[in-house]
């Protein structure tokens, strides 16, 4: 029987180093993690003991387990998913995200050519992604590559990426029951903010990590 699973993998081997290299190309630091524990310890080299860390809403990071690594290892987590956060004091977390020494995300999208797409609820993200003060690291699972280019890339944020968010967040937007966008009007429409990132945001260091896994949404 055919080694199913190596074909995929090899796959996205060289799917992962087309990508890379053209982010290279783009002025990001860039590199292929095979497994999502590969990227996890990545990651870790990347953030120093002592630094900072600001997460979004981001369930790759989650899925890595890298909020509860960090914590073992002593870094302050700076993060805006505890359910006792509420108004202003929650307004004031989400700044925070953005002061830390590093703004660790993902991406909903990525292009072949290294173009990142982004689409946000609340801005927090997009403007981290475009102005956090420290290091940036982005970790992308393979599932997020799109290869028909930017408009590929925007339709995936919004069929793929945005409806299972919105589940996840409980939010009654149309794509929640259907699994598709229909460019709603809803009042807890989640796709509000875009940024598209055609290269790597001057004055600070930006990471990307490619995984040769599904991850996040």
């Amino acid at each position: 029987m055919a080694d199913w699973e190596a074909f995929r993998k090899r796959h996205y081997e060289l799917l992962g180093s087309a990508i890379v290299n053209n982010l290279n190309k783009k002025g990001y630091k860039a590199e292929y993690a095979r497994t999502a524990v590969e990227a996890k310890d990545k990651v870790l080299e990347l953030i120093p003991e002592n630094a900072s860390v600001g997460i979004p809403g981001s369930v790759t990071v989650r899925e890595l387990g890298l909020l509860e690594e960090l914590e073992k290892r002593g870094n302050k987590i700076v993060h805006h998913w505890d359910p006792n956060l509420a108004g202003a004091e929650r307004i004031q977390r989400l700044q925070e995200e953005l002061l830390c020494d590093v703004f660790l995300t993902s991406a909903n999208a990525v292009t072949i050519d290294g173009t990142m797409v982004n689409i946000d609820g609340n801005g927090n993200r997009v403007a981290g992604m475009a102005w956090a003060t420290g290091k940036i690291i982005y970790v992308i699972g393979i599932n997020k590559v799109c290869p028909g280019g930017l408009e590929a890339a925007i339709a995936r944020v919004k069929n793929f990426a945005t409806p299972p968010n919105a589940m996840r967040l409980n939010i009654k937007t149309p794509c929640a029951s259907l699994g598709y966008c229909v460019d709603c009007d809803s009042p807890e429409r989640v796709c509000r903010a875009m940024l598209v990132l055609e290269r790597a945001p001057q004055g600070r260091q930006s990471h990307v990590i490619i995984v040769g896994e599904v991850l996040g949404f």
